[in-house]
């Protein structure tokens, strides 16, 4: 299960962080109430994944889905370029992802 949490807690840092933008710096309410729950509800989920996960690989891991996640959806939601470096730089975070996975013990 701790997998799972981990996963559910970079989703939704995807979404505050994405929220973040619709916010407008907090000067919109309905933005910023969601993203204020998103960050609770990824700052929940992550804790439940620490009780097994090591906190260097967990930590690694929501920020990877979070970086990753949010740079794809600034570019389909808010036409943020696209170039070779940039997919190339995703794609290390996203092998970064999957091998701190694989050699994890659980």
């Amino acid at each position: 299960m701790e997998w799972f949490y981990l996963v559910i807690a970079g989703i939704f840092e995807v979404g505050w962080a994405i929220g973040l933008k619709y916010s407008q710096g907090f000067t919109k309410t309905l933005p910023s109430i969601l993203t204020i729950i998103g960050m609770i509800a990824s700052f929940y989920f992550l804790s439940l994944s620490l009780k097994s996960l090591p906190i260097g690989t967990a930590y690694a891991i929501w920020t990877g889905i979070g970086t990753v996640g949010t740079v794809l959806f600034g570019i389909l939601l808010f036409k943020e370029p696209v170039n070779i470096m940039r997919i190339v730089c995703i794609a290390f975070i996203i092998g970064g992802i999957i091998g701190l996975k694989l050699i994890s013990n659980h």
